[in-house]
């Protein structure tokens, strides 16, 4: 009932930057969490920043003070700013959206993934 899709990746030299956008749409409620994972090849699925709806925030150690986090309610829409791109930031970044639904008469957590978008950072 919810669709995600990612977009702005791309290859980008160490040092550089990217945005990357998630577009929600579909039956999407108040109480939700943004976020954004990303998977390296032969690595699990890691968290990397995730932001609720009042602007509470978490991030991976290894992100902080390099990427920033940001939603734009009204457009149902999460921002990962990313800053002083390293080589280890290289993965597929996935949105993803947690929210408790009114479903057939009752409150359920519900859980959607984006199809991901590809981050390459190199020369």
């Amino acid at each position: 009932q919810v669709q995600l899709v990612e977009s702005g990746g791309g290859l980008v030299q160490p040092g550089g930057s990217l945005r990357l956008s998630c577009a929600a749409s579909g039956s999407i409620f108040s109480r939700n969490t943004m976020g954004w994972y990303r998977q390296a090849p032969g690595k699990e699925r890691d968290l990397v920043a995730t932001m609720t709806g009042g602007g509470s925030t978490t991030y991976a150690d290894s992100v902080k003070g390099r990427f920033t986090i940001s939603r734009d309610n009204a457009k149902n829409t999460a921002y990962l700013q990313m800053n002083s791109l390293k080589s280890e930031d290289t993965a597929i970044y996935y949105c993803n959206l947690d929210q408790v639904a009114w479903r057939n008469g009752m409150w359920r957590t519900e859980n959607y993934w984006g199809q991901g978008t590809q981050v390459i950072v190199s020369l």
